[in-house]
């Protein structure tokens, strides 16, 4: 299998096969907890992590792991790193693990990094290998972040509130109000609103997807019918 360049795992991470709007993947954690920005940048931050962590070890090891054992050898990695982060948010960010609960553990069943370990770091050295799970986990954070962002700002009408909770008292005072006297619209920050929120932003990828490519043609030769043929003419014509 040949490895990708640096250029285009980066492109496919951040866009061209971003797991939440392309591959669809992670999609109960993303839509669980994206009702304010910092709840999205704390899991977003810990899936990162473990999706380097992952694809690295899991890179390291491929040549040892036979075929029978080796997606529970993938899982086994994967759940040591999210303990690792759940440990971590415990021991630094106690109040916000305890608003993401249950979804910091579940971070061992998201389907977006053992398809990667599985599709990519059992395939590829070590250094695309990190890469790919930094590209992938940055492109799932972009998304968790626009998500929360657009959820907070239209269902509460702030910005970057409590997040006191994952940068300690420097970021107590980085809550934003656009709006004066804004009326909360609960059904953004209710499930529902996340639903609509992504279907939002999927579409809207899509369609910069297409008017990107209706350029791309727009700017190409036409090409040439069939059966056509170039004729040289020398001398003369009469």
């Amino acid at each position: 299998m040949a490895t990708k360049s640096s250029s285009e795992i980066v492109r496919d991470g951040l866009w061209d096969n971003n797991p939440a709007l392309v591959q669809v993947l992670g999609l109960c954690p993303l839509l669980a907890v994206t009702s304010t920005v910092v709840n999205a940048i704390g899991l977003g931050l810990a899936t990162l992590m473990v999706l380097m962590g992952s694809n690295l070890a899991v890179s390291l090891i491929r040549n040892f792991v036979s075929e029978s054992v080796r997606l529970p050898a993938f899982v086994m990695i994967i759940a040591s790193f999210v303990t690792c982060a759940e440990l971590l948010m415990q021991a630094f960010t106690y109040e916000l693990y305890l608003i993401l609960g249950i979804f910091i553990p579940l971070i061992v069943t998201n389907c977006a990094i053992l398809g990667r370990a599985d599709a990519f770091a059992s395939r590829n050295p070590p250094l695309p290998a990190l890469l790919d799970g930094a590209m992938m986990g940055l492109g799932f954070l972009a998304v968790l972040v626009v998500l929360g962002g657009l959820r907070e700002l239209i269902g509460q009408g702030t910005l970057f509130v409590d997040m006191h909770l994952l940068l300690g008292p420097v970021a107590a005072d980085w809550v934003i109000r656009p709006f004066d006297n804004y009326p909360d619209m609960l059904f953004m920050i209710l499930p529902p609103g996340a639903f609509i929120g992504l279907g939002l932003l999927i579409a809207l990828k899509n369609g910069i997807d297409n008017h990107l490519e209706e350029r791309r043609k727009a700017h190409e030769p036409a090409p040439v019918a069939a059966g056509s043929k170039r004729v040289r003419v020398t001398g003369n014509v009469s």
